[in-house]
């Protein structure tokens, strides 16, 4: 067995790994996507991001392996790093250098290797993505390609671990992570003939709700909404809040759709509780990319982005929108209903309920139509009449 060489540059390499505070920290999704992706587009055993430490190597992310770390001495990512193209062993029981190595001859048995160095920003190799298998293959110079942009990825989130990609409320990735993943995902999946969706999410009735009952309930609908998406779509799709009430989703793959998420999204939303911030619903756009109509990822997003907005069904101001109570009592029913019909009103919602405390039993069903949506002045629900408000409400009393 080659133990591998220590580069030249190693004091300089290790104070740069180290100065990322990024050694025997937790997982993170933003690596983890990465390596499922990358695993699955090789279809390969084990996926890993590997930092080579003073002596060992440890695993940032990884896939398909339990170990979190094996020695520096019997690496095969401490040969990678010494060089800045793709590091390939096709059969390791045919290499002097590995075939009696104990990742070979022992767990995780170990084949195939291809390897290519990943970077802190001022260009040090402080590891590697590797992609490892049982059997022997050859890699031909397409996939070097690939693995090079899977470790671009690996590179940008290296670059940013002082400047997180990840929206603060929801947990899920911001708009300029989003971007910066699709940006290497896009040519990717275009080099190995993979489909790309996108999907472009707006909530609908969120600023009804935000107005209504405040900051809190519109910030738990974001916060609900993203556990939806994570719940519905796959682990590898790339998921994001863009800004404001505004998500989207990015999925790749041979022959992939969209629908079995959305009708994921469908069965679980309706399973959602009673407080107000459980009952946004949402508009969707959905574009497949075609390289030779989006340009860019600002293309696809815009293109879903139209697409969303011309599916949305907006209220039209002389057309009046009914919403019929009965045996309404609590806000929580009343909210619910009014975000299932029409969230324009919500606002009414407080009033409503305390003309139904007036009424008592006398009211068997109240029927509101909303004539405005800028209203300048609302009726009562007691005086049974329009007069110049806004709010036409009849009352259906018991015979």
């Amino acid at each position: 067995m080659k133990k591998p060489p220590v580069p030249l540059d190693e004091t300089v390499r290790l104070l740069s790994l180290h100065s990322l505070r990024i050694l025997d920290s937790a997982p993170e999704e933003r690596f983890d996507r990465v390596t499922r992706m990358a695993k699955r587009v090789f279809d390969v055993d084990i996926c890993l991001v590997s930092l080579v430490d003073s002596d060992r190597q440890w695993f940032k992310s990884k896939q398909g392996l339990d170990a979190c770390q094996t020695p520096r001495e019997v690496s095969f990512c401490g040969h990678a790093i010494l060089q800045e193209q793709v590091f390939v062993v096709e059969d390791a029981h045919a290499d002097e250098r590995f075939a009696d190595n104990p990742l070979v001859t022992g767990d995780p048995s170990v084949r195939f290797y291809a390897g290519y160095p990943v970077h802190t920003a001022d260009g040090q190799r402080i590891g590697t993505l590797c992609l490892i298998d049982k059997e022997p293959r050859s890699f031909s110079p397409s996939e070097e390609q690939t693995l090079k942009d899977f470790a671009a990825l690996v590179d940008d989130e290296l670059a940013s671990s002082a400047e997180i990609n990840v929206d603060e409320l929801t947990k899920i990735a911001n708009r300029r992570g989003f971007l910066q993943v699709a940006r290497h995902l896009l040519p990717l999946c275009g080099r190995n003939k993979l489909d790309v969706e996108l999907l472009f999410f707006d909530l609908d009735g969120f600023k009804a709700l935000n107005d209504t009952f405040g900051h809190k309930a519109g910030d738990e609908a974001l916060q609900m909404f993203a556990k939806l998406l994570l719940k519905s779509f796959r682990e590898s799709d790339v998921v994001a809040r863009l800004g404001g009430d505004e998500f989207a989703v990015m999925i790749a793959g041979k022959r992939i759709s969209a629908d079995p998420a959305l009708s994921r999204m469908r069965k679980l939303a309706k399973e959602k509780g009673s407080s107000p911030s459980q009952h946004v619903d949402w508009s969707v756009g959905r574009v497949k990319f075609d390289p030779d109509v989006h340009r860019d990822i600002e293309g696809l997003l815009s293109a879903a982005d139209n697409r969303m907005y011309a599916q949305k069904k907006p209220a039209k101001l002389n057309d009046p929108l009914p919403m019929t109570i009965t045996g309404m009592r609590s806000e929580d029913e009343m909210v619910a209903y009014a975000l299932e019909t029409h969230p324009e009103l919500l606002p009414y919602v407080p009033e409503l309920l305390a003309d139904l405390g007036e009424l008592g039993s006398d009211a068997r069903a109240i029927t509101i139509i909303l004539d405005d949506l800028n209203p300048t002045e609302s009726a009562s629900a007691v005086d049974l009449g329009c007069g110049k408000g806004a709010v036409a409400v009849e009352v259906a009393r018991r015979v």
